[in-house]
């Protein structure tokens, strides 16, 4: 016997696309739609407003397909407070419990709703009863009494629309350009970034050890020390490659001036790292002369907080690096809540790991050689970003030219 719900849905749900997705997850997961109400708004900063009676074989495919519209911004019209029930363990969840977006998302607690603080994808919603406050965590946060939100009642999603007026995100949004970046693209972000760093927002860099490789250090560098970067995620390569390169002219014992392999640089890295351990720290070695340039002198020069999150496969690593992964998410979502922009260079791994914390309304731009690295990363959640196919040594050295010819003009 078939079943049947109504549903709501209220903004700039046109020109954004969210009905069009509405529409095509009903009908991809074998639903019906019928439009019992739909007010168009008439200017171009009026909402609009749907009521949809959505109609599935049987109640548990009906179920499926409101979970999925919910996570869209949709909504039932009858709305009650949110279920709760304790966490019987620490990082043991109620069945049932709610999974959350990477969109703002609020919570009716006692008929009042509350903003869901810290949200980032695939975590839960705890609330603090005594403060009245909701709280995105992750499962390894998760401790034994916390209230736990289970199922999609009393929750509502706010889906991100379309920018309202022009701007890069808007010209290239949930896109991947196949091309090489023109000078014309890149000074669009340039833009944006000038555009944030004078509202005073913070931007932070993901950066691979591609950085280092293709020769782009000098322009990271000099963007840290021109205060366009605010904070620096990376792993223990980008840092030991780019230590490497100031002490020994080399990338992996390659000279990046002239791309030739040097005799006997295959121990430089290996030399570095027992260096940096010698001082005690990179800011150790920078404070000592030993680091005389270079990205990781910028940031300790400039005071940008770096974090260093390391890998099963990394040799060393430097005392900097973060080798518990779960301590290493803990230090970037220190850094992520105050962040309105990142710029995602060379590493296909931690852009993922920062995309996966990161709400939606971040401005995220992806660099990335390989498309199918910028495609992945919107696959995994980070659909807001806007992607750039291109290597590290073209695209951060034509970024920085335009940064400091727009900041002249």
């Amino acid at each position: 016997m078939e079943s049947c719900r109504e549903i709501e849905l209220e903004g700039h749900i046109i020109d954004s696309g969210i009905m069009t997705l509405v529409f095509d997850r009903i009908m991809d997961m074998g639903g019906e739609f019928e439009i019992l109400t739909f007010n168009v708004g008439k200017q171009k900063t009026d909402t609009s407003y749907a009521r949809l009676r959505v109609t599935a074989p049987t109640g548990r495919q009906l179920d499926a397909i409101l979970s999925e519209l919910h996570r869209l911004g949709a909504r039932t019209p009858e709305i009650s407070d949110v279920t709760l029930v304790p966490a019987e363990g620490d990082r043991i969840l109620p069945k049932g419990f709610y999974s959350t977006t990477n969109h703002p998302t609020f919570v009716k607690y006692r008929d009042e709703w509350l903003p869901v603080e810290h949200i980032e994808m695939d975590c839960h919603i705890v609330i603090d009863e005594a403060e009245k406050r909701a709280f995105c965590r992750p499962i390894a946060k998760i401790k034994a009494g916390d209230a736990i939100v289970v199922s999609e009642a009393g929750v509502r999603v706010v889906y991100p629309e379309r920018p309202r007026k022009v701007s890069t995100f808007e010209f290239m949004h949930g896109t991947v350009s196949s091309e090489r970046p023109s000078e014309a693209i890149i000074a669009k972000i340039a833009r944006e970034v000038l555009a944030m760093k004078e509202e005073g927002g913070k931007i932070a860099l993901v950066g691979g050890p591609a950085i280092v490789h293709t020769g782009a250090a000098g322009a990271l560098a000099a963007m840290i020390r021109k205060g366009y970067i605010d904070v620096l995620f990376a792993g223990n390569a980008l840092a030991t490659h780019d230590i490497e390169s100031n002490l020994f002219g080399t990338s992996l014992g390659m000279d990046v001036r002239t791309g030739t392999l040097v005799t006997g640089g295959h121990r430089h890295h290996i030399h570095t790292i027992s260096e940096i351990m010698r001082a005690g720290s990179i800011k150790e070695a920078v404070d000592r002369g030993i680091v005389t340039g270079g990205i990781m002198y910028e940031c300790v020069k400039r005071n940008v907080p770096f974090v260093l999150a390391g890998s099963i496969r990394d040799d060393g690593p430097l005392p900097d690096t973060i080798t518990d992964v779960v301590v290493a998410q803990d230090a970037m979502r220190c850094h992520i809540r105050d962040i309105g922009m990142v710029l995602m260079v060379g590493t296909l791994l931690h852009s993922i790991a920062v995309g996966n914390c990161l709400p939606s309304y971040v401005k995220t731009v992806c660099v990335d050689i390989n498309p199918a690295s910028v495609t992945k990363l919107m696959d995994r959640g980070t659909t807001q970003a806007i992607g750039v196919v291109s290597d590290a040594g073209t695209f951060l050295p034509l970024l920085l030219e335009q940064l400091e010819e727009q900041e002249t003009c």
